[in-house]
């Protein structure tokens, strides 16, 4: 069934690699991003995936632009299906070399952006009972790391909503459902994009996956709402479960390989254009991926245990009671 999607930071990244695949289906795609080149290439990727594309330039930090963008998309598509929340940047530094500017607008697009997103949804969406809400997370939602203090701040904020949300939703027995999707390092434009104030060029923390494994997790996601979340990659796994048992631990450790893990042998250029404040895709279209194609993984095994955990679930518990069942007949025999 053909569905009215909107995707938040749509013009990149994970954000442009889920639009086009829900296009794939035939899906009819709203792009929210600021950058004009970015939407232009984001509406060229939907079409030429076979979908029917909507774009609305839109700052998610200002909710009357969400929710101007939000009345748009139902008067020119129809009722809205699905809100993935996606949109974001970043301040890499140490916490002390971010200006209180900086951190507010970091918390303005990363976190308040889908408390925007998800309310002009919600407002849609709760008289008709039914619908869903995607949060894109981080392992970063659990895990705070060096030199992203403001981001890792707002992924945190978005895991805290979430949870409230969520059982604000289930005590009403509403048709409105949301999850969300934590991810791994992935291979985005991102990190040729946000602020920065390091010395040698960032990168993500290996292993680092294409923003296409993204998608396929959000477009899961999406058909499979009930779930709270979702772990993406490996690492998101380790991290996540290494910081329950130890974070003191993981702490020091952060502490001792963190910072030099995100750079490169290879000087920043310190006036390089970022988009914390302004757009950097209005003349140029970046597309979904970085400039980590030759390190990224194109596939992701935990995904896909993640998708099927019932299916595993089920055949555990056969093992096992097939093993009950062995020992029981030999201490019978």
């Amino acid at each position: 069934m053909t569905r009215v999607v909107v995707v938040t930071g749509a013009s990149a990244g994970v954000g442009r690699a889920s639009a086009q695949l829900f296009a794939r289906r035939g899906d009819r795609v709203a792009l929210l991003a600021r950058g004009r080149a970015g939407l232009d290439g984001a509406v060229a990727a939907v079409e030429t995936a076979g979908g029917r594309a909507l774009a609305v330039p839109t700052d998610v930090a200002d909710f009357g632009q969400v929710e101007k963008a939000a009345m748009r998309v139902e008067e020119e598509l129809g009722p809205i299906d699905v809100w993935v929340n996606v949109a974001m940047t970043s301040v890499l530094a140490a916490f002390v070399d971010v200006e209180p500017a900086e951190f507010r607008r970091v918390t303005e697009v990363t976190y308040l952006g889908y408390v925007h997103g998800t309310r002009a949804a919600l407002d849609r969406m709760r008289p008709r009972d039914r619908g869903a809400i995607v949060q894109v997370g981080s392992a970063l939602a659990y895990r705070g790391i060096p030199l992203q203090s403001a981001y890792c701040g707002a992924k945190h904020a978005i895991q805290g909503f979430h949870d409230s949300l969520r059982t604000e939703l289930l005590a009403e027995r509403s048709g409105v459902d949301v999850t969300m999707v934590q991810m791994p390092a992935l291979n985005t434009p991102q990190f040729d994009w946000v602020r920065s104030r390091l010395s040698r060029k960032s990168q993500p923390v290996p292993p680092i996956y294409q923003p296409e494994v993204a998608a396929r997790a959000v477009m899961y996601a999406a058909d499979h709402p009930r779930r709270r979340e979702y772990w993406v990659g490996a690492s998101t796994v380790g991290t996540i479960a290494a910081n329950a048992v130890a974070p003191a631990l993981l702490d020091r450790y952060l502490a001792r390989t963190g910072i030099t893990a995100q750079q490169v042998d290879e000087p920043e250029d310190p006036d390089r254009p970022d988009n914390l404040f302004e757009p950097v895709d209005t003349d140029r279209d970046f597309g979904a991926h970085g400039r980590f194609d030759d390190r990224a993984h194109a596939r992701s095994a935990q995904l896909w245990l993640s998708q099927h955990h019932g299916l595993l679930g089920a055949v555990a518990g056969a093992v096992a009671g097939a093993g009950v069942v062995a020992a029981a007949s030999r201490r019978g025999g």
